[in-house]
């Protein structure tokens, strides 16, 4: 475990207002496969710091999990599942097996992304947690800042809240 300084805080709280900020320009209800692995890598790394350890512990990581990687993993098995079973399944159970794959497919092209996968929705609820584990221990005054620099970590970490909020509220009111 790392000990988080006061440079690495006030840049941890300048990256939750980028990330916000970065966030709201994608799509709430669609999977952003490059944002996923984006906020893996950042929450690892808020993982190594001890003061942060008990607030992002619980937060799991994102899965970047498209539709179109989940319909093309189908047709890849329905594929392969035609080729291992030809010889032992009749012609008749050969079209039930085809078209029954066909409506699977059809089925997950429907399925909310948010099932499977995290969309930027639940990313946005993800950083919202940091965000909120960041202004506890900025308000414990465990981390001993200067005046000047609480407030302004105060300001950027609450307009982060405020955007992420603001896009969470947005994506639930359509």
């Amino acid at each position: 475990m790392a000990e988080l300084t006061r440079k690495e805080f006030y840049e941890l709280a300048n990256q939750c207002r980028e990330r916000a900020l970065e966030l709201a320009l994608f799509d709430q209800s669609r999977v952003n496969r490059q944002q996923c692995r984006q906020f893996n890598l950042w929450l690892a790394r808020l993982k190594t710091y001890d003061q942060l350890a008990a607030g992002v512990q619980d937060i799991s990581a994102a899965r970047p999990i498209t539709r179109y990687d989940l319909m093309a993993a189908t047709v890849v098995l329905w594929l392969l599942s035609m080729f291992l079973l030809r010889e032992q399944v009749s012609v008749g159970g050969n079209r039930i097996l085809a078209f029954g794959m066909w409506g699977l497919v059809i089925l997950l092209y429907f399925l909310p992304e948010s099932l499977y996968a995290t969309t930027v929705e639940l990313l946005e609820a993800k950083v919202l947690r940091v965000v909120e584990t960041l202004e506890a221990l900025l308000i414990s005054q465990e981390m001993d800042v200067t005046e000047a620099v609480f407030f302004k970590i105060k300001e950027n970490l609450n307009t982060a809240r405020r955007e992420l909020r603001q896009q969470i509220h947005l994506a639930h009111n359509r």
